[in-house]
């Protein structure tokens, strides 16, 4: 009797409600164990789901565009290493049995002929028979075609996921134009980056529509070509998936946002006395000062709701928002990524601190999910526990700034009447010169070292 088995989905590090953007099998074809049977696309990552065993699929049970979670059942597989021997099996009584009348031989039994006709399903779509194929009495299960892009996507039409047209549209590009490299010719997100770093290599703007000559675009340079080996030992090493990602999205929003950096200074004295007492009285709870730098940028979000602002697709209409999630930066082993505490006007010291604790080791045990990665107004970027004195972070788009943090040091302040020694955090604050003025980032950054250096204005 032939072994049928659940194929579900496996753990996918937390996430859930995660879209199928792709079926990769359908009923009658033969898997092996780790061979990928759908692919779901989060806003932040695409992963393959492997076969759990190797067997022969009898019955499919999602679609392209489900959402699925965590032990989600995928299909039925009957298992290879009992369906092997069911030929022999159904052999077995015919060898045995004498046969003294030429009398015809019984029917196979139902459960024999089962595995081999009657769960032959029909291909994907209904279609019988497909050009190539034996006819529907000559059953062939091994003799199907491969997968054909233009039976998903038929025409001209791109064969590109939702998320891969959405982040094309961001940099600009017509996925028209561009090849993909994926199976059966599917566009993945590494073929727009490349798309677009081709262009920019040739002097040429991608555009939706094709590429605007080199000298309507950036007009750049080629990338050097260079063979380093000629110099000395070298090593390749692959960039990290977060790195891949981040970089397309850093060198767009560097290339299409003009940045311009604000530095002031915060003399953050008291608050490092109050954090530090704080600190005593709740010993089972780090409180950072990045707890006290969302409180601050959060007041200066409310007097300042420019800051609190995303342009529109157009450029022509500036959308302001009524919450306040602010992303936090945490630096992981694979690469930087940026988790979004909500609701940042509702919580208290204590509940941010807790809750900064917890997202933050949920991003370097990679178990952040797209949730925890969308929605964020506003950007902290510290590298206070690092070094440095300034830097020029650049906006995480569609916010229009970011806040960045540096080493606080000592130094010698002059109040009027003598030099006193004074804790001072540098703070640079990058911004969208296309919606925010020179004047009005340097009241925002004022304002907001006014916060810093007064904790008891926070609770206004």
């Amino acid at each position: 009797m032939a072994d049928l088995k659940e194929a579900r989905v496996p753990d996918i590090g937390g996430h859930s409600d995660v879209p199928v953007i792709e079926v990769l099998i359908k009923p009658g074809d033969t898997v092996e164990k780790d061979q990928s049977l759908i692919t779901l696309e989060s806003d932040k990552a695409t992963m393959e789901v492997p076969a759990p065993f190797a067997g022969v699929v009898k019955e499919l049970k999602l679609k392209v565009g489900d959402e699925v979670s965590e032990g989600a059942l995928i299909a039925i597989i009957e298992a290879s290493d009992a369906a092997a021997p069911a030929p022999a099996k159904a052999e077995a009584p015919a060898a045995k049995a004498p046969a003294p009348t030429p009398a015809p031989a019984p029917a196979p039994s139902p459960a024999a002929a089962a595995p081999q006709v009657k769960e032959e399903p029909a291909p994907i779509g209904g279609r019988g028979v497909l050009p190539g194929n034996a006819p529907e009495g000559d059953v062939a299960p091994q003799a199907r075609p491969p997968l054909d892009a233009k039976l998903v996507m038929p025409g001209d039409a791109p064969y590109a996921t939702p998320a891969v047209r959405a982040f094309a549209r961001e940099l600009g590009v017509d996925v028209r134009q561009v090849k993909g490299s994926g199976r059966s010719g599917r566009i993945v997100r590494e073929d727009i980056t490349a798309y677009v770093k081709h262009a920019l290599a040739s002097g040429a703007r991608p555009v939706e529509g094709g590429t605007v000559a080199a000298g309507g675009g950036l007009n750049l340079l080629p990338w050097p070509k260079v063979d380093f080996a000629k110099f000395g030992e070298v090593e390749e090493k692959p960039l990290t998936r977060i790195q891949k990602i981040s970089g397309a999205n850093l060198a767009r929003n560097w290339a299409m946002i003009p940045h311009v950096t604000q530095h002031e200074d915060a003399d953050i004295t008291e608050l490092e006395a109050f954090r530090k007492k704080l600190g005593e009285e709740n010993k089972d709870l780090k409180i950072t000062p990045l707890v006290f730098q969302i409180k601050a940028v959060v007041a200066a979000l409310k007097k300042f709701p420019q800051f609190n602002a995303s342009l529109d697709a157009t450029g022509e209409k500036l959308i302001l928002k009524k919450y306040f999630h602010v992303g936090i930066a945490v630096d992981t082993p694979d690469g930087l990524v940026v988790p979004v505490i909500r609701d940042c006007d509702k919580k208290g010291l204590l509940d941010l601190a807790t809750e900064l604790g917890e997202i933050s080791k949920k991003a370097r045990d990679k178990k952040l999910g797209p949730n925890d990665m969308s929605g964020g107004c506003f950007s902290i970027s510290s590298l206070g526990g690092i070094g440095g004195t300034a830097f020029t972070p650049i906006v995480n788009a569609p916010e229009v700034a970011i806040l960045g943090v540096s080493k606080a040091q000592t130094k010698p302040v002059w109040n009027g009447k003598e030099f006193v020694p004074r804790l001072i955090l540098p703070l640079s604050l990058s911004y969208d010169h296309r919606v925010i003025d020179g004047a009005l980032a340097a009241r925002f950054a004022s304002f907001l070292a006014t916060q810093l250096g007064d904790i008891r204005r926070l609770l206004l």
